[in-house]
């Protein structure tokens, strides 16, 4: 990739985020969007990740606020704050930028950036995406990637309570 090298430039807020996506388009490079908590990060995501990148010249990913984790996956979660989370994806060579958003869904985000590509796990179908419409309707594409079997933050959990 090599656009964005330091871990720190590659977090990014909504505006810079936007200016950084404009530039890339400007490049003409394809914008890969996905989003999610990756409150513990293990093969699947990092699977996932690499595989969301393939798709496209640039990974963008959405990541969950504290506060969101919690109201989704419960008062025990997030296991990792947002600071840690944000630096472990923004280390990875596959990702591009990263940015926090609180807002219950990423839609908000995903109209500002309109990426060529969004991209969720097979564990969605593409009418239950978030952002799966707007992405279509603007020319885009919609895919979704196999997860690795017996990879999830809450089943790694679990067998670490259960020990």
């Amino acid at each position: 990739m090599g656009y964005r090298s330091s871990v720190e430039e590659k977090i990014l807020d909504a505006a810079g985020l936007r200016r950084q996506v404009n530039s890339w388009k400007s490049a003409g490079k394809k914008i890969v969007f996905t989003n999610g908590c990756f409150d513990l990060l293990h093969l699947g995501h990092v699977d996932y990740l690499n595989r969301a990148a393939d798709l496209g010249d640039i990974l963008v990913v959405g990541l969950n606020t504290d506060a969101s984790v919690k109201k989704l996956k419960g008062p025990h979660r997030p296991l990792q704050d947002e600071a840690a989370r944000l630096h472990i994806l923004a280390s990875l060579a596959c990702v591009a930028a990263v940015v926090l958003f609180d807002e219950p869904t990423p839609l908000e985000l995903i109209g500002s950036i309109e990426p060529d590509i969004l991209v969720k796990g097979a564990d969605y179908s593409i009418d239950q995406i978030v952002g799966a419409k707007e992405v279509l309707a603007k020319g885009g594409k919609v895919e979704t990637i196999p997860l690795v079997n017996g990879y999830s933050t809450s089943a790694i959990e679990s067998r670490i309570k259960a020990q």
